[in-house]
């Protein structure tokens, strides 16, 4: 079994918060309501949970990566960290010229890279066309160069892609999603650049700080707004 990755220090996300009394009333709610509740997943219908890997310097034969470009990476992280077949998923930046970028570049949008997450899963579990379908699920393809609350170039949506298969699949299901949305489709389909991980306190951000997380991605109206594009179950 896979250890989880070794949570660090926390860190609260600039910009992102009401303040500390909409914190502390949306515990007083979350409390109320049961508090331990699973993660809200919005139009993504869950799968089995899968344990994460400490992130690998090298892919073996039995493993293969997919990023993508989801908005807040705390969320895509934790979105596809419960899908069965992954086994790692760390949060990053990509799509810029910038190397090394920092959160305080990127956020500010001077980089041209946007959040992204790196998924590393076995393809004997779960295929690239499977975690396409779930990535479609958990944004909001609708809209450009934002999601849900966060605006800016560094919030695209995207999919980076390595061969030409894959970028086959990525067009064919965008081609998809507009007929079924009847709406256009801002996702772009890139060629895979260099993925840089980000900060340490970014990473499994949702597990190091539940209640924040929950509260940001609340506040955000991600979930609510998943389901009314894609409904509860998401799309087909």
């Amino acid at each position: 079994m896979h250890a989880r990755k070794q949570s660090q220090r926390a860190s609260q996300r600039p910009g992102k918060w009401s303040g500390s009394v909409g914190l502390l009333v949306f515990s007083a709610l979350l409390a109320a309501a049961g508090g331990a509740q699973a993660e809200p997943t919005g139009g993504i219908a869950p799968t089995a949970a899968s344990p994460t890997a400490n992130p690998p310097a090298v892919a073996s034969a039995a493993e293969s990566r997919a990023v993508f470009a989801g908005g807040c990476f705390w969320c895509s992280e934790a979105d596809f960290e419960k899908v069965e077949g992954v086994l790692d998923v760390r949060s990053g930046y990509t799509g810029g010229p910038e190397v090394d970028p920092t959160y305080a570049q990127v956020s500010r949008g001077a980089t041209g890279h946007t959040e992204a997450i790196e998924v590393v899963y076995d393809p004997r579990r779960v295929s690239y066309q499977k975690l396409l379908e779930i990535f479609w699920r958990s944004i909001d393809p609708t809209v450009k160069d934002r999601q849900f609350c966060d605006a800016g170039t560094q919030y695209r949506t995207a999919i980076f892609v390595t061969n030409d298969k894959e970028k086959k699949l990525a067009e064919t299901g965008k081609s998809k999603v507009a007929t079924t949305l009847g709406k256009p489709v801002f996702t772009e389909i890139e060629m895979a650049t260099t993925f840089y991980p980000a900060e340490e306190y970014h990473q499994d951000y949702y597990r190091k700080n539940p209640l924040r997380y929950k509260y940001y991605r609340f506040n955000c109206g991600r979930d609510k707004r998943l389901t009314e594009l894609w409904g509860p179950a998401g799309p087909e």
